[in-house]
Protein backbone atom coordinates (compact mmCIF):
# COMPACT_ATOMS: atom_id res chain seq x y z
CA UNK A 1 0.00 0.00 0.00
CA UNK A 2 1.03 3.93 -0.16
CA UNK A 3 0.94 5.03 2.95
CA UNK A 4 0.91 8.68 4.29
CA UNK A 5 1.62 9.57 7.55
CA UNK A 6 1.15 13.41 8.62
CA UNK A 7 3.51 14.46 11.80
CA UNK A 8 6.72 13.18 12.13
CA UNK A 9 6.93 13.81 15.84
CA UNK A 10 7.62 11.09 18.91
CA UNK A 11 4.87 8.65 17.62
CA UNK A 12 4.11 9.90 14.40
CA UNK A 13 7.81 9.22 13.11
CA UNK A 14 7.85 5.18 14.37
CA UNK A 15 4.49 4.77 12.87
CA UNK A 16 5.90 5.46 9.36
CA UNK A 17 9.17 3.76 10.08
CA UNK A 18 6.78 0.54 11.01
CA UNK A 19 4.39 0.97 8.28
CA UNK A 20 7.86 0.69 6.05
CA UNK A 21 9.07 -2.36 8.21
CA UNK A 22 6.03 -4.53 6.97
CA UNK A 23 6.71 -3.87 2.86
CA UNK A 24 4.49 -0.73 2.63
CA UNK A 25 5.46 2.36 0.69
CA UNK A 26 5.52 5.26 2.94
CA UNK A 27 5.42 9.31 2.90
CA UNK A 28 5.76 11.26 5.94
CA UNK A 29 4.70 14.73 6.39
CA UNK A 30 5.74 17.30 8.13
CA UNK A 31 6.40 21.50 8.55
CA UNK A 32 9.51 21.15 9.85
CA UNK A 33 11.99 21.15 7.42
CA UNK A 34 14.59 20.20 9.91
CA UNK A 35 12.95 16.85 10.72
CA UNK A 36 12.09 16.63 6.84
CA UNK A 37 15.78 16.44 5.99
CA UNK A 38 17.30 14.44 8.85
CA UNK A 39 14.86 11.66 7.82
CA UNK A 40 15.52 12.06 4.45
CA UNK A 41 19.09 11.49 5.66
CA UNK A 42 18.05 8.69 7.24
CA UNK A 43 19.18 10.28 10.78
CA UNK A 44 16.49 9.93 13.29
CA UNK A 45 15.68 13.74 14.19
CA UNK A 46 15.39 13.22 18.05
CA UNK A 47 17.26 11.15 20.52
CA UNK A 48 15.54 8.30 22.71
CA UNK A 49 13.36 5.94 20.11
CA UNK A 50 15.12 2.44 20.84
CA UNK A 51 16.00 0.71 17.23
CA UNK A 52 14.41 3.96 15.43
CA UNK A 53 18.30 5.12 13.99
CA UNK A 54 18.81 1.64 12.86
CA UNK A 55 15.51 1.59 11.01
CA UNK A 56 16.19 4.63 9.16
CA UNK A 57 19.12 3.83 8.46
CA UNK A 58 17.85 0.88 7.05
CA UNK A 59 14.61 1.89 5.20
CA UNK A 60 15.76 5.64 3.74
CA UNK A 61 18.05 4.43 1.47
CA UNK A 62 16.45 1.34 -0.03
CA UNK A 63 13.28 4.09 -1.07
CA UNK A 64 10.54 2.49 1.45
CA UNK A 65 10.47 5.61 3.69
CA UNK A 66 10.58 9.12 2.78
CA UNK A 67 9.37 12.24 4.10
CA UNK A 68 8.43 15.59 3.19
CA UNK A 69 6.68 18.89 3.84
CA UNK A 70 4.26 19.07 0.57
CA UNK A 71 1.01 17.72 1.40
CA UNK A 72 -0.04 17.67 -2.34
CA UNK A 73 2.80 15.62 -3.13
CA UNK A 74 2.28 12.84 -0.30
CA UNK A 75 -1.43 12.78 0.02
CA UNK A 76 -3.09 12.28 -3.71
CA UNK A 77 -3.43 8.64 -4.58
CA UNK A 78 -2.23 7.18 -0.97
CA UNK A 79 -4.31 4.69 0.17
CA UNK A 80 -4.31 5.19 3.77
CA UNK A 81 -3.57 8.53 5.39
CA UNK A 82 -2.57 8.12 9.22
CA UNK A 83 -3.24 11.77 11.23
CA UNK A 84 -0.87 11.90 14.21
CA UNK A 85 -0.96 15.51 14.86
CA UNK A 86 -0.72 17.20 18.50
CA UNK A 87 -4.15 18.27 19.92
CA UNK A 88 -3.38 20.49 23.51
CA UNK A 89 -5.62 21.48 25.73
CA UNK A 90 -5.76 24.51 28.29
CA UNK A 91 -6.28 24.14 32.31
CA UNK A 92 -9.94 24.30 31.61
CA UNK A 93 -10.26 21.24 29.91
CA UNK A 94 -10.46 22.99 26.59
CA UNK A 95 -8.91 21.59 23.80
CA UNK A 96 -7.14 23.63 20.58
CA UNK A 97 -7.39 21.92 17.64
CA UNK A 98 -5.57 24.68 15.91
CA UNK A 99 -2.86 21.85 14.78
CA UNK A 100 -5.51 19.37 13.63
CA UNK A 101 -7.79 21.81 11.94
CA UNK A 102 -5.44 22.67 9.34
CA UNK A 103 -3.89 19.60 9.28
CA UNK A 104 -7.07 18.13 8.08
CA UNK A 105 -7.92 21.45 5.98
CA UNK A 106 -4.29 20.93 4.13
CA UNK A 107 -5.46 16.65 3.81
CA UNK A 108 -8.40 17.65 2.29
CA UNK A 109 -7.67 20.10 -0.15
CA UNK A 110 -5.47 16.83 -1.41
CA UNK A 111 -7.82 13.87 -0.84
CA UNK A 112 -8.60 11.47 -3.48
CA UNK A 113 -11.05 9.21 -4.21
CA UNK A 114 -10.61 5.92 -2.31
CA UNK A 115 -8.31 6.96 0.52
CA UNK A 116 -8.88 5.76 3.83
CA UNK A 117 -7.69 8.46 6.81
CA UNK A 118 -7.24 7.49 9.98
CA UNK A 119 -6.85 9.35 13.10
CA UNK A 120 -5.02 8.26 15.81
CA UNK A 121 -3.97 11.62 18.10
CA UNK A 122 -5.93 10.90 21.28
CA UNK A 123 -9.27 12.85 21.06
CA UNK A 124 -12.60 13.79 22.73
CA UNK A 125 -15.41 11.64 22.27
CA UNK A 126 -17.69 12.47 19.18
CA UNK A 127 -14.68 14.60 17.29
CA UNK A 128 -13.76 12.05 14.57
CA UNK A 129 -17.38 11.94 13.06
CA UNK A 130 -18.48 15.95 14.23
CA UNK A 131 -15.24 17.69 13.18
CA UNK A 132 -13.03 15.37 10.99
CA UNK A 133 -15.16 14.04 8.60
CA UNK A 134 -17.36 17.13 7.71
CA UNK A 135 -14.32 19.21 7.76
CA UNK A 136 -12.47 16.55 5.18
CA UNK A 137 -15.86 16.45 3.33
CA UNK A 138 -15.98 20.50 3.08
CA UNK A 139 -12.41 20.56 2.13
CA UNK A 140 -11.99 17.93 -0.68
CA UNK A 141 -16.08 18.31 -1.98
CA UNK A 142 -15.95 14.31 -1.58
CA UNK A 143 -18.11 12.21 0.08
CA UNK A 144 -17.44 10.29 3.50
CA UNK A 145 -18.47 6.52 2.86
CA UNK A 146 -18.71 7.13 -0.96
CA UNK A 147 -15.75 8.57 -2.05
CA UNK A 148 -13.15 8.03 1.12
CA UNK A 149 -13.20 6.06 4.41
CA UNK A 150 -12.26 7.51 8.21
CA UNK A 151 -11.69 6.17 11.53
CA UNK A 152 -10.35 6.31 14.79
CA UNK A 153 -7.25 4.27 15.93
CA UNK A 154 -5.59 5.81 19.15
CA UNK A 155 -1.92 5.32 19.66
CA UNK A 156 -1.12 3.43 22.67
CA UNK A 157 2.43 3.35 23.07
CA UNK A 158 5.12 5.42 24.88
CA UNK A 159 8.24 7.40 23.58
CA UNK A 160 11.36 5.33 23.88
CA UNK A 161 9.48 1.90 23.74
CA UNK A 162 7.13 2.40 20.79
CA UNK A 163 7.82 -0.56 18.52
CA UNK A 164 7.32 -3.21 21.51
CA UNK A 165 4.71 -1.05 22.61
CA UNK A 166 3.24 -1.77 19.14
CA UNK A 167 3.72 -5.31 19.21
CA UNK A 168 2.49 -5.49 23.04
CA UNK A 169 -0.96 -3.96 22.83
CA UNK A 170 -4.10 -4.45 20.94
CA UNK A 171 -4.76 -2.16 17.92
CA UNK A 172 -8.52 -0.59 18.84
CA UNK A 173 -10.13 0.40 15.58
CA UNK A 174 -13.82 2.35 15.46
CA UNK A 175 -14.98 3.76 12.48
CA UNK A 176 -17.58 5.87 10.35
CA UNK A 177 -19.02 2.86 8.46
CA UNK A 178 -18.62 -0.93 8.49
CA UNK A 179 -16.73 -0.50 5.16
CA UNK A 180 -14.36 2.06 6.29
CA UNK A 181 -13.70 -0.28 9.71
CA UNK A 182 -13.35 -3.46 7.73
CA UNK A 183 -10.69 -1.78 5.50
CA UNK A 184 -8.70 -0.11 8.85
CA UNK A 185 -8.82 -3.76 9.97
CA UNK A 186 -6.71 -5.08 7.17
CA UNK A 187 -4.64 -2.21 6.87
CA UNK A 188 -3.41 -2.62 10.37
CA UNK A 189 -3.11 -6.37 10.12
CA UNK A 190 -0.79 -5.62 6.82
CA UNK A 191 1.34 -3.21 9.38
CA UNK A 192 1.57 -4.37 12.68
CA UNK A 193 2.50 -7.87 14.34
CA UNK A 194 1.43 -8.89 17.59
CA UNK A 195 3.21 -10.76 20.34
CA UNK A 196 1.08 -13.48 21.83
CA UNK A 197 -0.85 -12.27 24.68
CA UNK A 198 -2.46 -15.71 26.88
CA UNK A 199 -3.34 -12.73 29.83
CA UNK A 200 -5.94 -11.66 27.23
CA UNK A 201 -9.81 -12.35 26.93
CA UNK A 202 -9.01 -12.54 23.23
CA UNK A 203 -6.48 -13.02 20.49
CA UNK A 204 -3.72 -9.90 20.68
CA UNK A 205 -4.06 -7.96 17.54
CA UNK A 206 -6.56 -5.18 15.68
CA UNK A 207 -9.96 -5.08 17.57
CA UNK A 208 -13.09 -3.69 16.19
CA UNK A 209 -14.52 -1.85 18.87
CA UNK A 210 -17.83 -0.87 16.79
CA UNK A 211 -17.62 2.90 16.55
CA UNK A 212 -15.34 5.49 16.41
CA UNK A 213 -16.85 7.06 19.51
CA UNK A 214 -16.28 3.60 21.13
CA UNK A 215 -12.42 4.10 20.27
CA UNK A 216 -12.19 7.55 20.65
CA UNK A 217 -13.43 6.90 24.87
CA UNK A 218 -11.37 3.25 25.16
CA UNK A 219 -8.14 5.97 24.88
CA UNK A 220 -9.56 8.20 27.13
CA UNK A 221 -10.69 5.84 29.77
CA UNK A 222 -6.91 4.20 29.73
CA UNK A 223 -5.26 7.09 30.18
CA UNK A 224 -7.93 8.76 32.66
CA UNK A 225 -7.49 5.12 34.87
CA UNK A 226 -4.37 6.14 35.49
CA UNK A 227 -4.30 9.14 36.61
CA UNK A 228 -7.24 8.52 38.91
CA UNK A 229 -5.70 5.96 40.44
CA UNK A 230 -2.32 7.43 40.76
CA UNK A 231 -4.46 10.62 41.94
CA UNK A 232 -5.89 7.73 44.87
CA UNK A 233 -2.20 6.52 45.74
CA UNK A 234 -0.97 10.33 46.36
CA UNK A 235 -4.40 10.81 48.52
CA UNK A 236 -3.59 7.31 50.41
CA UNK A 237 0.52 9.20 50.56
CA UNK A 238 -0.84 12.39 52.13
CA UNK A 239 -2.75 10.46 54.93
CA UNK A 240 -0.11 7.69 55.24
CA UNK A 241 2.34 10.92 56.17
CA UNK A 242 -0.14 12.36 59.12
CA UNK A 243 0.12 9.00 60.87
CA UNK A 244 3.09 7.88 60.58
CA UNK A 245 3.41 4.99 58.38
CA UNK A 246 4.86 4.06 55.20
CA UNK A 247 2.57 4.17 51.88
CA UNK A 248 5.11 2.28 49.89
CA UNK A 249 4.78 -1.06 52.10
CA UNK A 250 0.64 -0.45 52.02
CA UNK A 251 0.96 -0.40 48.79
CA UNK A 252 2.77 -3.26 48.37
CA UNK A 253 0.53 -5.60 50.67
CA UNK A 254 -2.70 -4.26 48.88
CA UNK A 255 -0.97 -5.67 45.73
CA UNK A 256 -0.29 -8.75 46.88
CA UNK A 257 -3.89 -9.71 45.88
CA UNK A 258 -4.93 -9.58 42.75
CA UNK A 259 -8.52 -7.31 42.98
CA UNK A 260 -5.85 -4.37 43.96
CA UNK A 261 -3.73 -2.61 41.42
CA UNK A 262 -2.87 0.72 42.88
CA UNK A 263 0.22 2.81 41.30
CA UNK A 264 2.28 4.35 42.89
CA UNK A 265 2.68 8.00 44.68
CA UNK A 266 4.93 10.95 43.49
CA UNK A 267 5.83 14.31 42.67
CA UNK A 268 4.28 14.68 39.86
CA UNK A 269 2.29 13.11 36.79
CA UNK A 270 4.08 14.34 33.41
CA UNK A 271 4.02 13.84 29.39
CA UNK A 272 1.56 14.35 26.77
CA UNK A 273 -0.82 11.67 27.87
CA UNK A 274 -2.03 11.13 31.45
CA UNK A 275 -2.22 14.79 32.75
CA UNK A 276 -3.97 15.84 29.15
CA UNK A 277 -6.43 13.15 28.42
CA UNK A 278 -8.31 13.62 31.82
CA UNK A 279 -8.86 16.85 30.53
CA UNK A 280 -10.45 16.21 27.42
CA UNK A 281 -12.76 13.79 29.27
CA UNK A 282 -13.63 16.55 31.22
CA UNK A 283 -14.55 18.53 28.31
CA UNK A 284 -17.22 15.68 27.16
CA UNK A 285 -18.20 14.54 30.43
CA UNK A 286 -17.76 18.02 32.98
CA UNK A 287 -19.53 16.36 35.70
CA UNK A 288 -16.79 13.53 36.20
CA UNK A 289 -16.26 15.01 40.11
CA UNK A 290 -13.97 12.00 40.45
CA UNK A 291 -11.68 12.75 37.08
CA UNK A 292 -11.56 16.39 38.52
CA UNK A 293 -10.35 15.96 41.92
CA UNK A 294 -7.63 13.49 40.84
CA UNK A 295 -5.88 15.97 37.91
CA UNK A 296 -6.11 18.23 40.65
CA UNK A 297 -4.10 16.07 43.70
CA UNK A 298 -1.51 15.46 41.49
CA UNK A 299 -0.95 18.78 39.76
CA UNK A 300 -0.91 20.01 43.52
CA UNK A 301 2.35 17.12 44.19
CA UNK A 302 5.27 19.35 43.58
CA UNK A 303 4.35 22.00 46.13
CA UNK A 304 3.30 19.14 48.96
CA UNK A 305 6.84 17.51 48.02
CA UNK A 306 8.02 21.19 48.44
CA UNK A 307 6.58 21.20 51.59
CA UNK A 308 7.31 17.58 52.79
CA UNK A 309 11.14 19.18 52.05
CA UNK A 310 10.70 22.19 54.15
CA UNK A 311 9.72 20.02 57.26
CA UNK A 312 12.43 17.68 57.38
CA UNK A 313 15.04 20.82 56.14
CA UNK A 314 13.39 23.57 58.22
CA UNK A 315 13.33 27.15 56.42
CA UNK A 316 14.63 27.24 52.82
CA UNK A 317 15.35 30.26 52.65
CA UNK A 318 18.35 31.58 50.93
CA UNK A 319 19.58 27.32 50.61
CA UNK A 320 21.07 26.11 47.55
CA UNK A 321 18.57 23.13 46.49
CA UNK A 322 19.40 20.59 43.80
CA UNK A 323 16.15 19.48 41.79
CA UNK A 324 17.39 16.08 40.11
CA UNK A 325 15.55 15.66 36.41
CA UNK A 326 14.37 18.26 34.24
CA UNK A 327 12.10 15.41 32.28
CA UNK A 328 8.83 14.13 33.17
CA UNK A 329 9.88 10.59 33.76
CA UNK A 330 13.40 8.43 33.54
CA UNK A 331 15.02 7.98 30.37
CA UNK A 332 13.15 10.11 28.39
CA UNK A 333 14.31 13.33 27.43
CA UNK A 334 11.03 15.32 27.39
CA UNK A 335 9.63 17.62 29.58
CA UNK A 336 6.37 18.12 28.86
CA UNK A 337 4.23 18.86 32.03
CA UNK A 338 7.27 18.01 33.85
CA UNK A 339 6.95 18.75 37.51
CA UNK A 340 10.13 20.40 36.77
CA UNK A 341 8.31 23.58 36.35
CA UNK A 342 5.92 23.53 39.45
CA UNK A 343 9.03 22.11 41.56
CA UNK A 344 11.48 24.90 40.27
CA UNK A 345 8.50 27.41 41.32
CA UNK A 346 7.48 26.22 44.56
CA UNK A 347 11.26 26.66 45.90
CA UNK A 348 11.71 29.65 44.48
CA UNK A 349 8.60 31.31 46.25
CA UNK A 350 9.94 29.52 49.58
CA UNK A 351 13.31 31.20 49.21
CA UNK A 352 15.43 28.94 48.09
CA UNK A 353 18.24 29.62 45.34
CA UNK A 354 17.12 26.61 42.40
CA UNK A 355 19.57 24.46 40.34
CA UNK A 356 18.60 21.78 37.92
CA UNK A 357 20.36 18.90 37.01
CA UNK A 358 19.48 15.99 34.19
CA UNK A 359 22.04 13.92 32.17
CA UNK A 360 20.16 13.83 29.20
CA UNK A 361 20.59 17.69 28.58
CA UNK A 362 23.34 19.84 28.85
CA UNK A 363 24.04 23.13 30.49
CA UNK A 364 22.62 25.08 27.81
CA UNK A 365 19.87 23.38 27.16
CA UNK A 366 18.59 23.66 30.83
CA UNK A 367 19.31 27.11 30.91
CA UNK A 368 17.39 27.45 27.47
CA UNK A 369 14.50 25.96 29.02
CA UNK A 370 14.72 28.44 32.31
CA UNK A 371 16.58 26.69 34.87
CA UNK A 372 20.42 27.20 36.22
CA UNK A 373 22.19 24.61 35.33
CA UNK A 374 23.65 22.13 38.21
CA UNK A 375 26.70 19.45 37.64
CA UNK A 376 27.41 16.42 39.74
CA UNK A 377 29.93 17.54 42.25
CA UNK A 378 28.42 20.94 43.11
CA UNK A 379 27.19 22.17 46.37
CA UNK A 380 23.76 22.61 47.53
CA UNK A 381 22.01 21.98 50.61
CA UNK A 382 19.00 20.17 49.43
CA UNK A 383 18.04 17.81 47.00
CA UNK A 384 14.84 16.97 45.39
CA UNK A 385 14.59 13.97 43.39
CA UNK A 386 12.10 14.70 40.48
CA UNK A 387 12.32 12.02 37.81
CA UNK A 388 14.06 8.81 38.31
CA UNK A 389 16.49 8.19 35.86
CA UNK A 390 18.69 5.53 36.46
CA UNK A 391 22.16 7.36 37.12
CA UNK A 392 20.32 8.31 40.52
CA UNK A 393 20.21 5.38 41.99
CA UNK A 394 23.56 5.74 42.00
CA UNK A 395 24.21 8.98 43.70
CA UNK A 396 25.09 9.59 46.81
CA UNK A 397 25.66 12.20 49.36
CA UNK A 398 29.46 12.63 48.13
CA UNK A 399 28.08 13.78 44.78
CA UNK A 400 26.04 16.81 46.46
CA UNK A 401 28.89 18.62 48.72
CA UNK A 402 27.48 20.36 51.66
CA UNK A 403 23.76 18.58 51.30
CA UNK A 404 21.68 17.76 54.74
CA UNK A 405 18.46 16.71 53.05
CA UNK A 406 16.64 14.76 50.19
CA UNK A 407 13.42 14.80 49.40
CA UNK A 408 12.84 11.56 46.91
CA UNK A 409 9.86 12.15 44.81
CA UNK A 410 10.87 9.02 42.87
CA UNK A 411 11.68 6.50 45.87
CA UNK A 412 14.49 5.82 43.58
CA UNK A 413 17.25 6.85 45.57
CA UNK A 414 19.01 4.26 48.29
CA UNK A 415 18.72 6.22 51.55
CA UNK A 416 21.96 4.45 52.37
CA UNK A 417 23.71 6.32 50.55
CA UNK A 418 23.29 9.80 52.06
CA UNK A 419 23.95 8.53 55.48
CA UNK A 420 24.71 12.86 55.91
CA UNK A 421 21.09 13.45 55.27
CA UNK A 422 17.88 13.03 56.29
CA UNK A 423 15.92 11.56 53.45
CA UNK A 424 12.54 11.78 53.18
CA UNK A 425 9.48 10.26 50.25
CA UNK A 426 6.22 11.05 49.90
CA UNK A 427 4.22 9.17 51.95
CA UNK A 428 6.56 8.09 54.25
CA UNK A 429 4.65 9.02 57.10
CA UNK A 430 7.85 8.20 59.93
CA UNK A 431 9.84 10.30 58.46
CA UNK A 432 7.51 13.44 57.95
CA UNK A 433 6.02 13.02 61.21
CA UNK A 434 9.52 12.75 63.16
CA UNK A 435 10.09 16.26 61.24
CA UNK A 436 7.39 17.78 63.59
CA UNK A 437 7.57 15.81 66.31
CA UNK A 438 4.36 14.36 66.18
CA UNK A 439 3.42 10.97 66.94
CA UNK A 440 0.69 9.29 64.97
CA UNK A 441 -2.85 8.94 66.28
CA UNK A 442 -4.21 5.50 67.22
Amino acid sequence: MRITVIGLGKIGLPLAVQYASSGHEVTGVDLSRRVVDLVNDGAEPFPGEHDLARRLGELVPTGALRATTDYTDAVPGADVVVVVVPLFVDDEARPDFGWMDAATDSLAASLTRGTLVAYETTLPVGTTRGRWAPRLEAGSGLTQGVDFDVVFSPERVLTGRVFSDLRRYPKLVGGLSEHGTRRAVAFYESALQFDERPDLARPNGVWDLGSAEAAEMAKLAETTYRDVNIGLANEFARYAETVGVDVGAVIDACNSQPYSHIHQPGIAVGGHCIPVYPRLYLWNDPQADIVRAARDRNAAMPRHSVELLRRVHGDLEGETVAVLGAAYRGGVKETAFSGVSETVRALTDAGARVVVHDPLYDDAELEGLGFVAHRRGEPATAVVVQADHAEYRGWSDSDVPGVRSVLDGRRCVDPAAWPSCVVASIGDGTVSALAEGQAPRP
